[in-house]
């Protein structure tokens, strides 16, 4: 698989929060993808620690920051999704970012923001993942063990992401159950 991955800010943060990059670099480098309006709100002087971390993965280059440029086809759509309007939700700047590259550029769309974005995963036929599937993904490619994942998501938890289950193991139980 090759398609690029565009990251919105809260699935990106979940893993710099807490200093493990070394897990999205090693299963999607050089496919990682920021679109410009994330890395904007990385760049936050409050959260200037995640944009330091975020900019030696693009000095690395297992990432890159993708800019909307005004006239093109993803930068129409992602007006349309932050502004709103007639059968359409608005949608955070972030978010909006990655759902107009991944539509456009036919790549997967990473967010843990589901309840906001399921409507145009769906109306778009998008890809999607999320920061339990990368943890999933990382633990079947031995990156991590589950007991590492546990202690991993705890932080994450620790530093109010929100996640689908309250440890790893249980997110991995929850989805054996939908099988």
């Amino acid at each position: 698989m090759t398609d690029k991955l565009f990251f919105d800010t809260d699935c990106i943060s979940s893993f710099l929060w807490v200093d493990e990059t070394n897990i999205i670099t090693e299963i999607y480098g050089g496919r990682i993808v920021l679109p410009e309006p994330v890395y904007n709100e990385l760049s936050n002087p409050c959260v200037q620690h995640l944009k330091q971390r975020m900019d030696i993965l693009l000095n690395a280059r297992s990432a890159e920051v993708k800019i909307i440029l005004e006239g093109t086809e993803e930068y129409e759509l992602y007006n349309k999704l932050i502004q709103g309007g007639k059968g359409v939700i608005p949608i955070g700047h972030g978010e909006a970012g990655g759902v107009a590259l991944a539509k456009v550029y036919d790549g997967i769309l990473a967010s843990n923001n589901y309840r906001d974005i399921a409507v145009y995963i769906e109306k778009y036929n998008l890809q999607h993942t999320d920061t339990g599937l990368i943890m999933k993904e990382a633990l079947e490619k031995g990156i991590i063990t589950e007991t590492q994942g546990n202690e991993i998501w705890n932080k994450m938890l620790a530093r109010r992401r929100i996640l689908p289950a309250g440890s790893f193991t249980e997110y991995l139980e929850s989805l054996h159950c939908d099988d």
